[in-house]
Protein backbone atom coordinates (compact mmCIF):
# COMPACT_ATOMS: atom_id res chain seq x y z
CA UNK A 1 0.00 0.00 0.00
CA UNK A 2 0.38 2.85 1.91
CA UNK A 3 0.22 1.61 4.88
CA UNK A 4 -0.48 4.97 5.83
CA UNK A 5 -3.41 4.76 3.41
CA UNK A 6 -5.97 2.15 4.57
CA UNK A 7 -6.67 0.91 1.65
CA UNK A 8 -3.66 0.63 -1.22
CA UNK A 9 -1.30 -2.00 -0.17
CA UNK A 10 0.24 -2.34 2.88
CA UNK A 11 2.97 -4.47 1.20
CA UNK A 12 5.05 -5.12 4.22
CA UNK A 13 2.14 -7.23 5.53
CA UNK A 14 0.90 -9.29 2.60
CA UNK A 15 1.86 -12.27 1.21
CA UNK A 16 2.13 -13.95 -2.24
CA UNK A 17 1.68 -16.86 -4.27
CA UNK A 18 5.13 -18.16 -3.84
CA UNK A 19 5.31 -18.00 -0.16
CA UNK A 20 1.84 -20.28 -0.44
CA UNK A 21 -1.42 -19.30 1.01
CA UNK A 22 -2.44 -15.65 0.89
CA UNK A 23 -2.11 -13.13 -2.22
CA UNK A 24 -0.84 -9.95 -2.09
CA UNK A 25 -3.46 -7.69 -2.02
CA UNK A 26 -2.52 -5.57 -5.35
CA UNK A 27 -1.63 -7.86 -7.73
CA UNK A 28 -0.79 -11.43 -9.52
CA UNK A 29 -3.47 -12.92 -11.25
CA UNK A 30 -6.74 -11.27 -11.36
CA UNK A 31 -7.39 -8.30 -13.23
CA UNK A 32 -9.70 -5.90 -12.00
CA UNK A 33 -11.64 -3.58 -14.70
CA UNK A 34 -11.68 -0.15 -12.81
CA UNK A 35 -13.34 3.05 -14.28
CA UNK A 36 -13.05 4.66 -17.28
CA UNK A 37 -12.22 1.36 -18.84
CA UNK A 38 -8.94 1.18 -17.04
CA UNK A 39 -7.44 -2.08 -15.69
CA UNK A 40 -5.31 -2.47 -12.74
CA UNK A 41 -3.15 -5.33 -11.71
CA UNK A 42 -4.38 -6.07 -7.98
CA UNK A 43 -2.16 -9.13 -7.00
CA UNK A 44 1.48 -8.50 -7.25
CA UNK A 45 3.95 -6.43 -5.51
CA UNK A 46 7.64 -6.19 -5.95
CA UNK A 47 8.46 -6.65 -1.96
CA UNK A 48 11.93 -6.12 -2.70
CA UNK A 49 11.84 -2.68 -4.62
CA UNK A 50 9.23 -1.67 -1.69
CA UNK A 51 11.57 -2.14 1.04
CA UNK A 52 12.89 1.18 1.16
CA UNK A 53 9.96 3.23 0.82
CA UNK A 54 8.67 0.69 3.65
CA UNK A 55 11.04 1.68 5.91
CA UNK A 56 10.42 5.42 5.48
CA UNK A 57 7.05 5.40 5.70
CA UNK A 58 7.14 3.18 9.29
CA UNK A 59 9.92 6.02 10.64
CA UNK A 60 7.44 8.64 9.74
CA UNK A 61 4.98 6.77 11.98
CA UNK A 62 7.54 6.04 14.38
CA UNK A 63 6.02 8.74 16.72
CA UNK A 64 2.51 7.44 16.22
CA UNK A 65 4.03 3.96 17.24
CA UNK A 66 6.07 4.91 20.54
CA UNK A 67 2.78 5.69 21.53
CA UNK A 68 1.11 2.81 20.94
CA UNK A 69 3.69 0.72 22.80
CA UNK A 70 3.89 3.07 25.88
CA UNK A 71 0.08 2.47 26.18
CA UNK A 72 0.65 -1.47 25.67
CA UNK A 73 3.43 -1.24 28.82
CA UNK A 74 0.56 0.06 31.20
CA UNK A 75 -2.03 -2.06 29.64
CA UNK A 76 0.23 -4.77 31.00
CA UNK A 77 1.10 -3.20 33.90
CA UNK A 78 -2.49 -2.82 34.73
CA UNK A 79 -3.18 -6.29 34.18
CA UNK A 80 -3.09 -9.68 36.21
CA UNK A 81 -1.24 -11.25 33.42
CA UNK A 82 3.11 -11.09 32.68
CA UNK A 83 3.79 -7.15 33.70
CA UNK A 84 5.82 -4.85 31.14
CA UNK A 85 8.96 -6.31 32.82
CA UNK A 86 7.98 -9.72 33.09
CA UNK A 87 7.61 -10.22 29.19
CA UNK A 88 9.75 -12.54 27.53
CA UNK A 89 9.00 -13.65 23.83
CA UNK A 90 7.42 -11.12 21.47
CA UNK A 91 6.20 -11.36 18.23
CA UNK A 92 5.51 -9.29 15.25
CA UNK A 93 3.74 -10.58 13.09
CA UNK A 94 3.59 -9.19 9.60
CA UNK A 95 6.93 -7.21 10.79
CA UNK A 96 8.60 -5.60 6.99
CA UNK A 97 11.75 -3.86 7.61
CA UNK A 98 11.44 -4.27 11.20
CA UNK A 99 11.10 -0.53 12.50
CA UNK A 100 8.25 -1.38 14.61
CA UNK A 101 10.01 -5.10 15.56
CA UNK A 102 13.16 -2.50 17.34
CA UNK A 103 10.56 -0.35 18.90
CA UNK A 104 8.87 -3.17 20.89
CA UNK A 105 12.63 -4.42 21.62
CA UNK A 106 13.42 -0.99 23.06
CA UNK A 107 10.10 -1.22 24.90
CA UNK A 108 10.34 -3.95 26.38
CA UNK A 109 14.28 -4.61 27.48
CA UNK A 110 14.10 -8.41 28.52
CA UNK A 111 12.05 -9.93 25.87
CA UNK A 112 13.44 -12.02 22.74
CA UNK A 113 11.50 -10.47 19.76
CA UNK A 114 11.24 -12.31 16.80
CA UNK A 115 10.26 -10.57 13.68
CA UNK A 116 8.25 -12.70 11.18
CA UNK A 117 7.32 -11.77 7.81
CA UNK A 118 7.24 -13.98 4.35
CA UNK A 119 9.91 -11.77 2.81
CA UNK A 120 12.98 -12.52 3.12
CA UNK A 121 14.48 -9.41 1.97
CA UNK A 122 12.85 -7.34 4.26
CA UNK A 123 13.70 -9.13 7.05
CA UNK A 124 17.11 -8.64 6.20
CA UNK A 125 16.50 -5.06 6.38
CA UNK A 126 14.96 -5.98 9.95
CA UNK A 127 18.22 -7.74 11.16
CA UNK A 128 20.49 -5.26 9.57
CA UNK A 129 18.75 -2.57 11.64
CA UNK A 130 18.25 -4.65 14.55
CA UNK A 131 22.36 -4.87 14.79
CA UNK A 132 23.03 -1.56 13.61
CA UNK A 133 20.84 -0.84 17.51
CA UNK A 134 22.71 -2.91 18.98
CA UNK A 135 19.84 -6.13 19.67
CA UNK A 136 21.74 -9.05 17.32
CA UNK A 137 21.52 -10.98 20.76
CA UNK A 138 17.45 -10.82 21.54
CA UNK A 139 16.63 -10.19 17.61
CA UNK A 140 15.80 -13.01 15.31
CA UNK A 141 13.74 -13.36 12.11
CA UNK A 142 11.32 -16.09 10.93
CA UNK A 143 9.85 -16.52 7.25
CA UNK A 144 6.33 -17.64 7.82
CA UNK A 145 2.93 -16.54 6.29
CA UNK A 146 -0.10 -15.72 8.17
CA UNK A 147 -1.96 -17.65 9.19
CA UNK A 148 -1.59 -21.25 7.77
CA UNK A 149 2.31 -21.15 8.74
CA UNK A 150 2.38 -19.31 12.30
CA UNK A 151 2.12 -22.32 14.97
CA UNK A 152 6.23 -22.61 13.43
CA UNK A 153 7.19 -19.42 15.01
CA UNK A 154 6.25 -20.76 18.38
CA UNK A 155 4.51 -19.17 21.36
CA UNK A 156 4.79 -15.50 23.14
CA UNK A 157 3.94 -13.26 25.28
CA UNK A 158 2.99 -10.49 23.48
CA UNK A 159 1.92 -10.70 19.68
CA UNK A 160 1.47 -7.43 17.40
CA UNK A 161 0.15 -7.32 13.88
CA UNK A 162 -0.02 -4.54 12.22
CA UNK A 163 -2.28 -4.00 9.51
CA UNK A 164 -1.87 -7.41 8.35
CA UNK A 165 -5.08 -9.24 8.95
CA UNK A 166 -6.63 -7.39 6.30
CA UNK A 167 -4.77 -9.23 3.64
CA UNK A 168 -5.55 -12.75 4.67
CA UNK A 169 -8.73 -14.31 3.30
CA UNK A 170 -10.52 -15.14 6.55
CA UNK A 171 -9.80 -12.62 8.88
CA UNK A 172 -11.62 -14.96 11.88
CA UNK A 173 -8.99 -17.35 11.18
CA UNK A 174 -5.88 -14.74 11.08
CA UNK A 175 -6.89 -13.75 14.63
CA UNK A 176 -7.84 -17.33 15.62
CA UNK A 177 -4.56 -18.69 14.85
CA UNK A 178 -2.57 -15.49 16.52
CA UNK A 179 -4.62 -16.11 19.28
CA UNK A 180 -3.65 -19.77 19.55
CA UNK A 181 0.27 -18.33 19.96
CA UNK A 182 -0.59 -16.88 22.88
CA UNK A 183 1.15 -18.16 26.40
CA UNK A 184 -1.33 -17.71 29.71
CA UNK A 185 -2.20 -14.09 30.32
CA UNK A 186 -0.51 -12.92 27.06
CA UNK A 187 -1.77 -9.82 25.19
CA UNK A 188 -2.34 -9.89 21.19
CA UNK A 189 -2.46 -6.14 19.85
CA UNK A 190 -4.11 -5.93 15.81
CA UNK A 191 -3.53 -2.26 14.46
CA UNK A 192 -6.56 -2.07 12.02
CA UNK A 193 -8.80 1.44 11.17
CA UNK A 194 -8.04 4.38 12.23
CA UNK A 195 -8.62 7.60 9.91
CA UNK A 196 -7.47 8.13 6.40
CA UNK A 197 -4.59 10.86 6.78
CA UNK A 198 -5.72 14.88 5.94
CA UNK A 199 -2.77 16.88 4.69
CA UNK A 200 -4.65 20.16 2.75
CA UNK A 201 -7.26 21.82 3.10
CA UNK A 202 -10.75 20.95 2.16
CA UNK A 203 -10.24 24.00 -0.34
CA UNK A 204 -6.39 24.10 -1.18
CA UNK A 205 -6.87 26.47 -4.58
CA UNK A 206 -6.58 24.34 -7.00
CA UNK A 207 -9.47 21.88 -8.34
CA UNK A 208 -12.63 21.18 -6.70
CA UNK A 209 -12.65 21.31 -3.04
CA UNK A 210 -12.99 17.90 -1.38
CA UNK A 211 -10.37 16.09 -3.27
CA UNK A 212 -9.28 14.13 -0.30
CA UNK A 213 -12.52 12.84 0.02
CA UNK A 214 -12.46 11.55 -3.35
CA UNK A 215 -9.49 9.50 -3.28
CA UNK A 216 -11.05 8.31 -0.09
CA UNK A 217 -13.55 7.06 -2.06
CA UNK A 218 -11.19 5.28 -5.03
CA UNK A 219 -9.50 3.73 -2.08
CA UNK A 220 -12.54 2.52 -0.22
CA UNK A 221 -13.34 1.07 -4.14
CA UNK A 222 -10.15 -0.50 -4.16
CA UNK A 223 -9.71 -2.03 -0.77
CA UNK A 224 -12.89 -3.88 -1.40
CA UNK A 225 -12.08 -5.44 -4.91
CA UNK A 226 -8.73 -6.31 -3.29
CA UNK A 227 -10.02 -7.92 -0.09
CA UNK A 228 -12.81 -10.02 -2.69
CA UNK A 229 -9.56 -11.13 -4.97
CA UNK A 230 -7.99 -12.91 -1.83
CA UNK A 231 -7.84 -16.46 -1.43
CA UNK A 232 -10.53 -17.75 0.71
CA UNK A 233 -11.70 -14.32 1.23
CA UNK A 234 -15.07 -14.26 3.81
CA UNK A 235 -16.85 -11.26 4.42
CA UNK A 236 -17.01 -10.31 7.81
CA UNK A 237 -18.40 -7.80 10.19
CA UNK A 238 -14.69 -5.60 10.88
CA UNK A 239 -15.84 -5.28 14.97
CA UNK A 240 -12.52 -6.32 15.96
CA UNK A 241 -12.91 -6.43 19.57
CA UNK A 242 -15.88 -8.92 18.77
CA UNK A 243 -12.95 -10.67 16.47
CA UNK A 244 -10.76 -10.87 19.26
CA UNK A 245 -13.24 -12.25 21.91
CA UNK A 246 -14.58 -15.20 19.31
CA UNK A 247 -10.94 -16.12 19.28
CA UNK A 248 -11.18 -16.73 22.76
CA UNK A 249 -9.39 -14.05 24.15
CA UNK A 250 -10.46 -11.91 27.02
CA UNK A 251 -10.35 -8.00 28.01
CA UNK A 252 -10.65 -6.27 24.70
CA UNK A 253 -9.46 -2.53 24.68
CA UNK A 254 -9.39 -0.33 21.94
CA UNK A 255 -7.05 3.01 21.85
CA UNK A 256 -6.50 5.34 18.36
CA UNK A 257 -3.51 7.67 18.70
CA UNK A 258 -2.87 11.10 16.35
CA UNK A 259 0.78 12.05 14.37
CA UNK A 260 -0.58 15.39 14.00
CA UNK A 261 1.92 17.17 12.07
CA UNK A 262 1.00 21.20 11.63
CA UNK A 263 1.50 23.24 9.06
CA UNK A 264 4.40 23.82 7.42
CA UNK A 265 5.50 19.92 7.04
CA UNK A 266 8.91 19.56 7.25
CA UNK A 267 10.80 18.11 4.10
CA UNK A 268 10.84 14.64 5.47
CA UNK A 269 6.94 14.71 5.66
CA UNK A 270 6.34 16.35 2.50
CA UNK A 271 9.16 13.64 0.57
CA UNK A 272 7.06 11.20 2.23
CA UNK A 273 3.68 12.59 1.47
CA UNK A 274 4.97 12.41 -2.35
CA UNK A 275 5.91 9.46 -2.28
CA UNK A 276 2.39 8.14 -0.76
CA UNK A 277 0.73 10.57 -3.62
CA UNK A 278 3.03 8.72 -6.14
CA UNK A 279 2.11 5.55 -5.37
CA UNK A 280 -1.73 6.59 -5.70
CA UNK A 281 -0.99 7.83 -8.77
CA UNK A 282 0.64 4.59 -10.17
CA UNK A 283 -1.96 2.16 -8.87
CA UNK A 284 -5.39 4.24 -8.99
CA UNK A 285 -4.74 7.43 -10.35
CA UNK A 286 -6.91 6.16 -13.76
CA UNK A 287 -9.72 6.22 -11.49
CA UNK A 288 -10.04 9.81 -10.63
CA UNK A 289 -11.78 11.65 -13.14
CA UNK A 290 -9.97 14.12 -15.53
CA UNK A 291 -10.13 17.25 -13.48
CA UNK A 292 -8.58 15.33 -10.29
CA UNK A 293 -6.08 13.68 -12.02
CA UNK A 294 -4.82 17.09 -13.48
CA UNK A 295 -5.00 18.41 -9.54
CA UNK A 296 -2.87 15.53 -8.29
CA UNK A 297 -0.37 16.20 -11.57
CA UNK A 298 0.23 19.59 -9.77
CA UNK A 299 0.46 18.43 -5.79
CA UNK A 300 3.30 16.10 -7.54
CA UNK A 301 4.93 18.79 -9.93
CA UNK A 302 8.16 20.09 -7.61
CA UNK A 303 8.64 23.07 -10.15
CA UNK A 304 5.00 24.03 -9.30
CA UNK A 305 3.85 26.39 -6.80
CA UNK A 306 0.97 24.41 -5.72
CA UNK A 307 2.62 21.68 -5.65
CA UNK A 308 3.66 19.81 -2.37
CA UNK A 309 6.89 20.60 -2.18
CA UNK A 310 6.37 24.54 -2.06
CA UNK A 311 2.96 24.72 -0.40
CA UNK A 312 3.12 26.12 3.16
CA UNK A 313 -0.19 25.12 4.13
CA UNK A 314 0.64 21.29 4.05
CA UNK A 315 0.22 19.17 7.16
CA UNK A 316 -0.39 15.86 8.51
CA UNK A 317 -3.25 14.33 10.75
CA UNK A 318 -3.91 10.69 10.71
CA UNK A 319 -5.13 8.35 13.51
CA UNK A 320 -4.06 4.11 13.42
CA UNK A 321 -6.42 2.26 15.72
CA UNK A 322 -4.59 -0.59 18.10
CA UNK A 323 -7.17 -3.44 19.19
CA UNK A 324 -6.04 -5.68 22.01
CA UNK A 325 -7.47 -8.72 24.16
CA UNK A 326 -5.76 -11.17 26.52
CA UNK A 327 -5.50 -15.01 26.67
CA UNK A 328 -7.16 -17.12 29.88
Amino acid sequence: MFALWPALPDARTMTDHHHGTTTPAPEHGHDHGQGNGHHHDHTHMDWDALAAYLEGEAEFLTPLLEQATAWLRDLLTQSSGPGPDEVRRVLDVGSGPGVTSCLLAQAFPQAEIVAVDPTEALLGRARERAARLGLGDRFRTQVAELPDHIDAVGDADLIWSSKALHHVGDQAAAVAALARRLRPGGLLVASEGGLAPRFLPRDFGIGRPGFQARLDAVQEDWFAQMRAALPGSRAVVEDWPALLTAAGLRSPHSRSFLLDLPAPLAPAGRAQLTLLLSRFAEKAGDDLDEEDRATLARLLDPDDPAGIARRPDLFWLSAQTFHTARAA
